[in-house]
């Protein structure tokens, strides 16, 4: 409709509440009565428990309970997907700990002070045990077992069948073994649950409030692990400071905080502390790649072989198998490569359990192919650029299938890299680097270059629409927002699709009191799949509007149109228009939805699945469907419309990033100039969020190349347990971001919408992370482990100058041999692979 908003910067309508201070987290909300609990947690990395005695921190003052394991007999916890059940984690550590940080007891005070006080008053005698920390040590046979059970440290994993060699005619196989290094989630707020139990009045005899990205799945999550009716339990995600992936699930502190609450009668919260959330909240990536990919006589690549190790953590965290899914999912990346042999092993350790973060494998993923592809280009003596040219896949708009199985939706990687080298001035750049080469310039300028493609969405999800009486609207939607604008992206479609102003339209989400079912948030799955929904149940509306329109000014529906300022009335006649609040009453006299839990679809509409085929199929053409469900929201009035939308299959945004850096090779430091990152992620709805996402992700990749890594020492103590041990940068270590776009629609959903939410963290890594061995590249340094500090930086330049073999690795070897573990494993079955490994988030 003329004067649309989508595709236009629109100023989000959340921040008002956010800047201003009206926000409500776990944190600051005011709730009577309500305790504190601390948890006293495990020193050792991997100890037997002999004996946990509370009985004097119960007396001291202000405490109203202290409980170890066996006081609350909780069942013990898979985790939010399952990697193995023999690593499922028991709320309180029984009979071991298995990483420092571990909870071995709680106690619970009417004060923080008095709970913290009291908790140094528990007694826990420990058998210290020998701890597996190293990744690839824990792999071996010979490593301290976490679970005796699985005889090994292998949670999980699989070995690719041997019929095709990847390097039938290869002329050179470049070799390289890669590391992404663990890193800490770091959201601004931390991990925060309250948890209320009695009637609240309406149906529920237990109230939880908790800052997480899928509140939907834990109200599943805690109606299972305590028997308790789903119907009986509300969960609400007040506002939510950051999650990033970290923020899923029943964690072991949410289960014995309601235990507690349970118990005692009243309410208890627990809030996170910064040193906490270093030592239990989810990391990030660990994965250690050995990738070997061979080329023909004419640099085009015939085949890969990848073996990759993820570290699991303690207890089997789900992020180990990001490398089983995802990694392995986007293992072919945006190039043609005829043959892939992909083995991979998730392995526990005695650290901390492994989540998701930012982009959950694909990152990996990307930074396996991007590094390699820069290494290849020094091997065979050719500009990277033209070697990704050389190797890319051809434009398409139908279905294209990798060589492990993933199918694309639609793609145009020439095109991102091509408009990314033209914004970036890339020859112009070369010619900087060369004629700061010829002078020998203490200080010389890298430049990199990746090309990216990701997997995005998931699943289906709720949206509904409901226009009141006074003419405005509430969308309701099973998506949970931490940040990323879902009020003003939500709300421009329904805008958009019904005239009605943004200031009039209301935002419902994370409370599942108030929305029935709901995915949550992860894997950049919200607009697409949440937004998708939403646009169906406000075209709902707008056709019954139409249909009601019509019956009062005795017209066709089909002259019936929407008019600029929301009014809807027969096609070139505006004066005779009716308004919104009209169109309600109408509604109501005639006869709406059903009220509150109707299932019926409203008379003169369409019904939701019209046209759109069963779950699945492609039908109308977009891919998704569009079904009425029982069980709709709650009080709906006479003119709205609920209904699930389901994507018959995932999308892959892409993109390329350019990133210029500048190294000091007398210390070593790096210093980032400029990054430009060119992603597409099909239709855009509002590019003032979609450069928000982008830029966000484009910090967190370079973070990782250059700053982060979450450290222990050999006994499994963490070395960066606080922000003034983990190198987290600033705005000020960071340059000003150069995004844009190129736009290429998935035929998969009705706004050809593809995720956006991490695709700058997929694609900037390994751009930062080549633009720092590029500017060391002509002293023959081919590869620097990442993060790519001054002292790592350095002494990949000392080694280059004093000539050490060593030079090509960065001071280490740029290969080594797999271990031997990857021999062991079984054949790849998809139909046997944990649930962990499905996961993308």
């Amino acid at each position: 409709m003329p004067g649309s908003l989508l595709g236009n910067r629109v100023l989000r309508v959340e921040d008002p509440d956010l800047l201003t201070g009206h926000a409500s987290y776990v944190g600051n909300l005011r709730i009577p009565g309500c305790l504190t609990a601390v948890f006293v947690r495990s020193p050792h990395a991997h100890a037997r428990v002999r004996s946990v005695g509370t009985a004097a921190a119960a007396e001291a003052p202000g405490v109203v309970a202290a409980y170890a394991a066996s006081d609350l007999d909780l069942p013990a916890l898979g985790g939010f997907l399952v990697l193995n059940p023999a690593c499922a984690r028991p709320p309180l550590a029984t009979e071991k700990v298995r990483f420092v940080g571990d909870p071995v007891a709680v106690v619970v005070a009417e004060s923080e002070a008095a709970a913290i006080d009291a908790a140094e008053l528990v007694v826990v005698d420990y058998e210290p045990l020998e701890a597996a920390v190293d990744l690839v040590e824990a792999a071996a046979p010979s490593a301290s077992v976490q679970f005796e059970a699985l005889g090994s440290n292998v949670a999980a994993g699989f070995r690719a069948p041997s019929e095709r060699d990847p390097f039938a005619g290869a002329r050179t196989v470049v070799r390289a073994r890669l590391e992404n290094q663990r890193v800490a989630v770091v959201p601004m707020e931390a991990d925060a649950i309250a948890a209320v139990p009695g009637d609240d009045g309406d149906g529920h005899e237990l109230t939880v409030y908790v800052s997480t990205q899928m509140p939907h799945d834990m109200w599943q999550s805690i109606s299972t692990a305590f028997g308790i009716e789903q119907s009986a339990v509300r969960v609400v995600a007040p506002h939510v400071g950051g999650a990033f992936g970290s923020k899923v699930g029943l964690g072991a502190e949410h289960a014995t905080v309601i235990a507690a609450a349970r118990r005692l009668g009243r309410p208890v919260r627990w809030v996170e502390t910064r040193a906490e959330a270093f030592m239990g909240m989810p990391d990030g990536r660990a994965q250690v790649q050995w990738v070997e990919v061979g080329f023909d006589e004419e640099h085009r690549i015939t085949g890969m072989h990848c073996r990759v190790l993820c570290d699991a953590g303690a207890y089997g965290g789900f992020g180990g198998a990001l490398g089983l899914g995802p990694t392995r999912m986007m293992a072919e990346g945006v190039y043609r490569i005829p043959v892939i042999r992909y083995d991979a092993a998730a392995v526990v350790t005695n650290t901390t359990p492994m989540g998701a973060f930012r982009g959950a494998g694909r990152p990996e993923a990307a930074e396996l192919l991007e590094r390699v592809m820069d290494i290849a280009s020094d091997e065979l003596g050719v500009d990277p650029v033209e070697l990704r040219r050389l190797n890319l896949r051809p434009a398409f708009c139908e279905p294209i299938t990798t060589a492990v199985g993933t199918t694309y939706d639609t793609g145009d990687y020439g095109l991102a890299l091509s408009r990314a080298l033209e914004l970036a001035g890339y020859e112009e750049l070369r010619a900087e680097q060369a004629t700061r080469r010829r002078r020998s310039d203490p200080v010389q300028i890298g430049i990199g270059v990746s090309v990216y493609v990701e997997v995005t969405g998931g699943g289906s999800e709720l949206g509904s629409v409901d226009v009141h009486e006074d003419g405005s609207a509430t969308i309701r939607v099973g998506t949970s927002a931490h940040g990323q604008g879902h009020a003003t992206a939500f709300s421009e479609i329904v805008s958009d699709t019904l005239g009605i102003p943004l200031e009039h339209i209301r935002f419902v989400q994370s409370d599942t009191a108030l929305v029935p079912r709901g995915g949550g948030t992860g894997g950049s799955r919200s607009l697409q799949i949440g937004g998708s929904a939403v646009l169906r149940a406000a075209e709902e509306v707008l056709g019954r509007a139409r249909a009601l329109a019509a019956r009062e000014l005795e017209a066709a529906p089909e002259d019936v149109v929407l008019f600029d300022g929301g009014k809807i009335g027969v096609a070139g006649v505006p004066s005779r228009a009716l308004g919104w609040a009209e169109i309600v009453r109408l509604a109501g006299r005639v006869g709406g939805t059903g009220g509150a839990g109707g299932a019926g679809v409203a008379d003169g509409a369409s019904d939701a699945t019209d046209g759109a085929g069963d779950a699945g199929d492609a039908g109308d053409g977009t891919g998704g469907t569009g079904e009425e469900r029982a069980g709709w929201p709650e009080g709906l009035g006479p003119l709205a419309a609920a209904l699930d939308f389901r994507e018959a299959a995932s999308t892959f945004p892409f993109g390329a990033h350019v990133s210029v850096v500048e190294v000091d090779t007398e210390t070593g430091h790096v210093r980032p100039l400029r990054h430009v990152a060119v992603d597409d992620c099909g239709r855009v709805v509002n590019p003032l969020l979609v450069a928000g996402q982008q830029h966000g992700g484009i910090a967190q990749g370079m973070a990782q190349a250059l700053f982060e890594e979450k450290r222990f020492d050999d006994a499994g103590t963490p070395l960066t347990a606080s922000l003034a041990d983990y190198e987290m940068p600033s705005a000020a270590e960071l340059p000003s971001f150069e995004v844009a776009n190129t736009v290429t629609p998935t035929p998969l959903n009705p706004l050809g919408a593809k995720g956006i939410g991490e695709s700058a963290t997929v694609g900037s890594t390994p751009a930062v992370h080549n633009a720092v061995v590029d500017a060391l590249s002509h002293l023959g340094v081919r590869h620097v482990a990442m993060p790519c500090t001054p002292e790592r930086v350095w002494r990949a330049i000392h080694a280059a100058r004093s000539g050490s073999p060593l030079a090509p690795g960065g001071g280490r070897p740029l290969w080594s041999d797999p271990p031997a573990v990857f021999d062991t494993l079984a054949l790849y079955d998809s139909a046997v692979q944990p649930e962990a490994a499905r996961a993308d988030i």
